[in-house]
C-alpha cells in the first residue's frame, strides 16, 4: 500500500493549485499528508465525520449505489475527498475562477 499512497501524492502534488493532500486510513488516522499535524487531524476528523453520513444518504436513495467522491468549495479552499477501499484521500487546493 505504501508503494500506491507514494503514487497518489505525486499525482496530485502536480496539479496546480493544490496546497494540501492528506491521506487517512478508514478509523481517521492520518497516514501520509503535505500540512501540519495539528491541521492534518482536525481535516481528517471532520471529513471522515462528512464521509460516512455521504455515504449513508448516497445509499439510503439507491442501495445499488456508492459514493465516489465529494467536491466542497467555500470562500477559501476546494475540498476533493475521494474514497478508496482501505483510506480515503483529502486533497485541498485553491479555488480557480
Amino acid at each position: 500500500m505504501s508503494a500506491e499512497i507514494e503514487e497518489i501524492m505525486k499525482r496530485f502534488q502536480n496539479y496546480p493549485n493544490v496546497v494540501g493532500i492528506i491521506i487517512v486510513d478508514l478509523f481517521a488516522i492520518p497516514i501520509k499528508t503535505t500540512l501540519d499535524y495539528n491541521l492534518t487531524v482536525h481535516y481528517a476528523t471532520l471529513v471522515s465525520n462528512l464521509l460516512s453520513k455521504a455515504s449513508k444518504m448516497v445509499h439510503s436513495l439507491d442501495m445499488t449505489n456508492e459514493l465516489t467522491s465529494i467536491r466542497l468549495r467555500t470562500s477559501k479552499h476546494e475540498v476533493i475527498i475521494v474514497p478508496e477501499e482501505n483510506f480515503f484521500i483529502i486533497v485541498l487546493q485553491n479555488p480557480s475562477d
